[in-house]
């Protein structure tokens, strides 16, 4: 079956691998549609110290169920339509042992640490094949990078009376818009494209602010009244964006951290202290967020289409990757068609 592989910085090819074999508890997936993700931008260019090379990508799946093991509950049945949980859980270490199997210490995410779902088939246990209810396979391919965003957002606690302010808007920013505004927080989303921003504002954001040309500061201040955002969530991965969410933050704020800076960040660690920061770290995401997900995007009210940058065949996927790191800023996602 045709998959696609990254074998070594900057190279993306079309390789033929063998169809899975199936276990007793394993689902077979046709697998419709995969979203390329941050994750596989910073593996291509070679700067995801995480991923072991050469790896298959593609963590955000939209699948039809192929076949199921004999030890498969009824739930799941040929023809249904599922994305996936592509985390492990070893169930020993401590992230297990206290209920947050997302963050477990020996996690390893499809195409990331192990091979992932960008073949035409995959097969996995059947813990890990989530039903997607009335979603087309297209709009699965979604659920996993604003899964990522809505436990950001439990992370933070978010409530009806916070400000929250959510920088960055790609997929996983989106997803905390999102699930804040659904909490009934007034959230601003910040990012350096106007594009992007007004996408934010059509999701559930009250106020946008682009952070190339406006002064983020006083825009904040005007809109807190002087006291600065309750809750920041962080979803670029960069040494300004951390420090504006500590520096921006409201005292005895929250300030929740996504994305993997590249670089070693400065702090003045003196707001740590005379603000009573609460700096919490939010990793993956739990079946939980996958199903509130699901509930959001069955509902309709998702601006699906403005979500999806390109779409593409597997031969074609080198160069819209290519093209993707020459202007990583004008991409929200880019779907590849294995079918």
């Amino acid at each position: 079956m045709k998959a696609i592989k990254i074998p070594a910085e900057r190279q993306m090819q079309v390789v033929e691998i063998d169809k899975p074999a199936m276990g007793a508890g394993d689902v077979l997936l046709r697998v419709n549609y995969v979203g390329f993700c941050g994750s596989d931008l910073s593996t291509y260019l070679g700067r995801n110290p995480m991923v072991r090379m050469p790896v298959i990508p593609g963590h955000e799946v939209g699948a039809v169920v192929e076949a199921v093991g004999a030890a498969v509950p009824e739930g799941l049945k040929p023809g249904m339509v599922v994305t996936v949980n592509p985390y492990t859980n070893c169930g020993k270490c401590a992230s297990c042992r206290n209920g947050r199997v997302n963050a477990c210490q020996h996690n390893e995410t499809l195409g990331v640490q192990r091979d992932g779902a960008m073949s035409q088939y995959v097969a996995l246990p059947w813990e890990k094949v989530i039903p997607a209810g009335q979603l087309t396979p297209r709009t699965c391919a979604l659920v996993e990078p604003m899964s990522v965003g809505y436990h950001a957002v439990s992370r933070a606690e978010v409530t009806d009376i916070d400000v929250v302010l959510v920088i960055g808007c790609g997929m996983v920013g989106m997803g905390a818009v999102v699930r804040s505004a659904q909490r009934g927080a007034t959230v601003v989303a910040a990012d350096i494209d106007d594009e992007k921003l007004v996408l934010a504002h059509q999701m559930g954001a009250n106020h946008t602010i682009n952070t190339l040309t406006e002064d983020v500061h006083q825009r904040l201040m005007e809109i807190t009244s002087g006291f600065g955002p309750d809750v920041v969530i962080e979803a670029v991965g960069s040494s300004p964006t951390y420090q504006m969410a500590v520096n921006e933050v409201a005292f005895t704020g929250r300030t929740v951290c996504i994305g993997y800076a590249k670089t070693e960040v400065s702090f003045q660690t003196k707001f740590f202290v005379q603000k009573e920061l609460d700096i919490r770290g939010s990793r993956n995401a739990l079946p939980s967020d996958f199903r509130a997900v699901i509930h959001y995007l069955e509902r309709g009210n998702c601006p699906v289409d403005n979500l999806i940058s390109r779409v593409v065949k597997p031969e074609e996927a080198s160069e819209a990757m290519r093209q993707w790191a020459e202007q990583p800023g004008k991409v929200f996602r880019i779907l590849v068609d294995m079918q």
